[in-house]
């Protein structure tokens, strides 16, 4: 699904209107019909609303919804800023067609002006949708700080007021709503977890915008979805062999962090590689013979791996998981990317020891897969002072280093060295735990050793992560889950892709 800038989202209403054709006003009321449908299912008619508008066509919006509520029967009281300019041709559209319904109207000239509110009744925000474009201040941002102390829940129209659809919104009064009603698609704000506080539960309602600006309108960021995925992952022929999947190598593990090549191995496993070599240290040998049957080991050094050899028999490379940061970890990568001119994958502490020797970084071979978590990213590329300025320098870097950056977080952020941006749509804050990481790795590694592309491979395999995640959530509930339930869920999790299978359960009020 692409995803659009609020400039984009202003053009597709603006295109659905000239050629649909449809007025302003009547998408407005097509707008505040989904609204209403929505509310209608979730709340009795003994509810009170409360409904706030600003004076542009967000808050147009809220006085159609203020409108159609009154004729399904609620109480509603609806409340507009007084001062400055009168509003938008559509908001005093709307006013003069509440007003005709004999609908309650106050106008709030100053704090004093706010009303009480009652825990039983619902708020609706409806004072500043994607249009937003400047800091809110004044009485605004007074009515804002009052509603996010008041004690009832709170449905924002479109966007919570003060949030930026695709930028940061720090040192902002922004609502915080219980509930996010957007329109035809989700927003880039939805996706930052610095948003978390203000979004809610979202919802998207489909409003009818024109599918023909949305499939001809490029976008630099797309959500990852089912019909993505199905169409990269690729089924068996009933005549392959193992040669076809391809020969991992995973350099993994030192004295005490022997797990992590363990994890990292049984995921590149499950991920469908034809065979994997553990290169390890003499420390981990037996455990890695015995833990991970199906792999095949190689001794690299005594308590960690020391140096490598023979790379290029691979036709995939994994580094990073539990190999420590020794010393001698910066020659070890050097020679690693003097004999692997292949794209591999580079994660843990392979990226940590990136980030205290730079120059090693101009070294990393092209199209290779950086898996790095907001603080190893940080590290690596300097700290940045928002999630939204975190994903443009990664798409910054991904390009000047012509390498692909997954940041992952509970939305991973693919981005890629043609300055395009997947969002992967699965996984849940169990998967907050360790050696989590060092599943993906394995994924990577072996989805990458079986031919597909670095960028199939790094869509694909995260995607895959998450829903073996989401599938272990289902079985062991978020808070115990571990790393080795990721890696035992990558079987139903390849069941579903290709079957296209339905996502599990309702995440943020959209099933998935």
């Amino acid at each position: 699904m692409k995803i659009f800038s609020a400039e984009q989202i202003k053009e597709w209403d603006k295109y659905t209107i000239e050629r649909e054709p449809i007025s302003s006003l009547e998408l407005m009321e097509r707008a505040a019909a989904a609204c209403v449908t929505w509310i209608n299912a979730r709340y009795e008619k003994d509810t009170t609303f409360r409904i706030f508008c600003g004076k542009g066509n967000n808050g147009g919006d809220g006085l159609a919804i203020a409108r159609l509520l009154i004729e399904n029967g609620y109480q509603v009281f609806t409340y507009r800023i007084s001062n400055g300019t009168e509003g938008s041709p559509d908001f005093l559209t709307n006013l003069r067609r509440l007003e005709a319904e004999k609908g309650s109207i106050t106008r709030l000239s100053t704090a004093e002006d706010f009303p009480p509110i009652d825990p039983k009744e619902v708020l609706i925000d409806a004072l500043f949708g994607t249009g937003l474009n400047k800091e809110i201040r004044g009485l605004y941002k007074k009515l804002i700080v009052y509603l996010n102390q008041a004690p009832a829940p709170v449905v924002s129209i479109d966007l919570p007021s003060g949030l930026y659809t695709d930028r940061s919104t720090r040192n902002q009064a922004v609502i915080k709503a219980s509930d996010t009603l957007s329109f035809q698609q989700p927003k880039l704000a939805f996706f930052m977890a610095e948003n978390q506080l203000f979004l809610g539960r979202t919802h998207i309602l489909n409003i009818g915008l024109s599918r023909e600006f949305y499939h001809n309108e490029s976008s630099q960021v797309e959500l990852v979805e089912p019909d993505l995925v199905a169409g990269i992952y690729r089924p068996r022929s009933p005549f392959a062999h193992k040669g076809d999947f391809g020969f991992a190598g995973l350099i993994a593990g030192s004295y005490g962090m022997i797990g992590a090549a363990v994890l990292s191995a049984r995921a590149c496993l499950r991920s469908g590689v034809g065979k994997l070599t553990v290169l390890t240290c003499q420390k981990g040998y037996q455990i890695i013979q015995t833990a991970v049957a199906e792999a095949m080991c190689e001794v690299c050094g005594n308590s960690f791996v020391r140096e490598v050899s023979r790379l290029s028999r691979f036709d995939s490379l994994g580094i990073g998981p539990g190999i420590g940061q020794y010393p001698s970890h910066r020659k070890l990568l050097s020679e690693i990317f003097r004999q692997y001119r292949q794209p591999m994958v580079i994660d843990a502490d392979a990226l940590n020891v990136l980030s205290k020797n730079a120059s090693l970084v101009l070294k990393i071979p092209r199209y290779s897969i950086l898996t790095p978590h907001p603080k190893e990213f940080d590290r690596l590329f300097g700290s940045t002072a928002s999630d939204f300025d975190r994903m443009q320098l990664a798409l910054k870097m991904a390009r000047q280093l012509r390498v692909y950056i997954i940041l992952k977080g509970h939305y991973s952020i693919i981005a890629t060295p043609e300055g395009r941006a997947f969002i992967n749509s699965t996984g849940n804050p169990g998967m907050a735990t360790a050696g989590s990481g060092d599943v993906l790795t394995g994924i990577l590694s072996g989805l990458l050793a079986a031919q597909y592309t670095p960028e199939e491979t790094a869509i694909l395999g995260t995607y895959l992560h998450g829903l073996a995640g989401d599938l272990a959530a289902v079985k062991t509930s978020e808070e115990s889950m571990i790393a080795g339930d990721i890696a035992g869920g990558l079987g139903e999790a390849f069941r579903i892709i290709a079957k296209k299978g339905p996502i599990l359960r309702e995440v943020d009020g959209k099933s998935r």
